[in-house]
């Protein structure tokens, strides 16, 4: 009975929405209907387009927000009526926000002195958190020195130096450019991992997101699409939205002609008729959204090798090192796209060409229309 009991325990959520709603206006909900499970040391990212609630679902964690409805839950003790500086939580801001007057070590300590730290043990915390985040010997300097990088690894210090039982982090490398802001995505993921901390990650970086975390919750109108592992995410899409968003894709609409257990066949507009995965669809006579992924096409397959093959005509190649982008037009549609690994160098067709595409019936899936 014990063990079961430590099991409970060791698996039973660190962070629970439940039944989770907020308005700003009494009419329009922002998050609706909002369950949401976090385990102990895991990097959920919750990833949407503007608008869609990820942000204010931060927020309302954080406490500057107040959910209209329901429960939100950090550990066993519910967060209602508790103010955020209560809630020992480190917070990560685009915008860094760090004070301009204090030197590097003074924004690290901060944290620390509100929380009545004694000096000493300030000095050691200060000094591990910036060595970890590899600027021990940045500690003089004020925020106006230093990169924006720099900044926000000193923003990220700041929020980890007080032991956190959880750190949120909101579009924190939105503001560097692309080569620091991966080389920032990777070290944060590996901050996370050495560390064991609980991280809620927010962003609209589809890439960023399959980086960095352990699950991704997909945010759309104030609901969550989907919450999975990135890689289940990716190659399985519950639904057009989430196909869409995540990643790139071939989208083929038609008419389910025929369904036979999990295989559907669907005659598409413009013509042509695909066997594909029924994931989403309604019966016989219904709409669908096809989605494809464009590494998923093969060009000029062998004979019998995929299900799926069709006449296409090359209309533009565009060279992008490690593959060529190859939009075709295929079933009426001329905005069709391969993508063509650069293993071998150049490819042996040009805009014009007359070829045939194909794909297996597992890697095209049949979903709502949006």
């Amino acid at each position: 009975m014990a063990n079961t009991a430590a099991e409970d325990a060791a698996n039973a959520p660190y962070v629970r929405f439940t039944d989770v709603q907020k308005t700003y206006d009494g009419e329009k909900l922002v998050v609706r209907d909002l369950n949401l499970d976090i385990k102990k040391g895991e990097f959920l990212t919750m990833l949407g387009p503007s608008g869609s609630g990820k942000t204010t679902t931060l927020l309302m964690l954080a406490g500057f927000e107040v959910p209209t409805q329901g429960d939100i839950i950090l550990g066993d003790q519910s967060l209602k009526n508790m103010p955020p500086h209560k809630r020992d939580i480190g917070m990560v801001f685009q915008n860094y926000a760090l004070f301009p007057h204090m030197t590097v070590e003074e924004n690290c300590a901060f944290p620390l002195d509100v929380r009545k730290v004694g000096k000493a043990e300030i000095q050691t915390r200060v000094k591990r958190a910036l060595d970890m985040v590899q600027l021990g010997g940045y500690g003089k300097r004020r925020p106006g020195q230093l990169s924006g990088g720099q900044q926000q690894r000193v923003a990220v210090a700041r929020a980890l130096v007080f032991n956190p039982k959880l750190v949120l982090m909101d579009e924190p490398l939105g503001a560097l450019d692309r080569q620091l802001r991966e080389q920032m995505q990777l070290e944060i993921k590996h901050l996370h991992e050495r560390l064991g901390i609980t991280v809620v990650y927010v962003t609209h970086d589809q890439g960023e997101a399959l980086t960095m975390s352990n699950r991704i919750a997909v945010f759309n109108d104030g609901e969550v699409q989907q919450l999975a592992t990135p890689d289940t995410l990716y190659e399985e899409p519950q639904n057009s939205f989430v196909a869409q968003f995540i990643g790139e894709n071939n989208k083929l609409r038609g008419t389910v002609r025929s369904l036979n257990g999990t295989i559907c066949e669907v005659d598409v507009e413009g013509g042509g008729a695909v066997r594909a995965l029924a994931v989403r669809i309604g019966g016989v006579g219904s709409a669908t959204l096809l989605s494809l992924r464009p590494e998923r096409v093969k060009i000029n397959p062998p004979s019998g090798s995929v299900p799926n093959v069709f006449p296409a005509k090359v209309e533009e190649l565009i060279y992008l090192g490690d593959h060529i982008r190859t939009r075709v037009s295929v079933c009426g549609h001329d905005d069709f796209v391969v993508k063509v690994p650069n293993a071998e160098g150049r490819v042996p067709f040009q805009p014009g060409s007359a070829i045939t595409i194909g794909w297996k019936v597992e890697d095209c899936r049949a979903l709502d229309v949006l």
